[in-house]
């Protein structure tokens, strides 16, 4: 059920509080650990204000996290549907994986074949300086299965940068955000993809126009849902044979 505010004030004049207010304090619980409950309003200002500081400062990730949460209501059902109807999605849903650095055996991914998702999984930690760790856990997404869909998406979004050749510098970044809106439809998505472009220099922006947002948005369309594929599973198979798999096309 929801999560009920805590009732703290004294006893009041008619005598309730005590063992009463204990009951009611036992029957309280959040939907999921740090769960906190907003009104429409509040995720509406929390939607606005996190959307300009991640438009300011697009390496705002804890803005980013707050604008994927508080907007995606639409989105996210939809994905944990998509999940739910697909075999390796459904099985996902039920067993929770996560990827931290608790659960990855890193010297077992270091010592896979060059080319291997595994592999080139960790060169991309590596090379761009990057950790699963620095994944927020959700707040304000009101359903403990939706709130472990957006986590998923945030966990698996490195992997997203290794299936599509993608760097973290801000042009990488704006490729991989085509991609995601294009398959998630979250609107933190299109925010990033549609604004991300106004820091990049004219050469740049010629690239990404006329190759690579093409190529993503191509690539989006044609693949399957990458919310349904267990990674932590899949870390022997080669990147190429994954991205065939998926239908995402080979990078330009």
């Amino acid at each position: 059920g929801r999560a009920r505010p805590s009732h703290s004030e004294p006893r009041g004049r008619d005598g309730r509080g005590g063992e009463e207010e204990e009951e009611e304090m036992e029957g309280w619980h959040p939907l999921y650990p740090g769960h906190i409950p907003t009104s429409p309003l509040q995720k509406a200002l929390l939607a606005a204000g996190s959307a300009v500081m991640a438009l300011y400062d697009p390496y705002r990730h804890d803005m980013v996290a707050v604008l994927g949460e508080t907007t995606g209501c639409l989105a996210l059902p939809n994905l944990r549907d998509k999940m739910k109807n697909h075999p390796e999605g459904y099985r996902i849903l039920q067993e929770r994986p996560r990827i931290r650095l608790s659960t990855l055996d890193m010297a077992r991914l270091q010592g896979l074949p060059d080319g291997s998702l595994g592999r080139e999984y960790v060169r991309f930690l590596e090379d761009n300086k990057v950790s699963p760790d620095t994944r927020m856990p959700p707040k304000f997404v009101d359903d403990e299965e939706l709130a472990y869909v957006i986590q998923r998406y945030r966990e698996v979004h490195d992997l997203m940068h290794t299936l599509l050749g993608m760097p973290t510098n801000m042009l990488g970044e704006v490729v991989v955000k085509w991609f995601e809106a294009i398959q998630t439809g979250l609107p933190m998505c299109v925010l990033g993809a549609a604004f991300g472009p106004v820091r990049l220099s004219s050469r740049k922006l010629q690239v990404l126009a006329t190759e690579l947002v093409p190529w993503a948005i191509r690539s989006g369309l044609n693949a399957s849902c990458v919310l349904n594929v267990y990674y932590e599973q899949r870390w022997e198979q080669p990147v190429e044979s994954l991205r065939e798999e998926l239908g995402i096309f080979p990078p330009p």
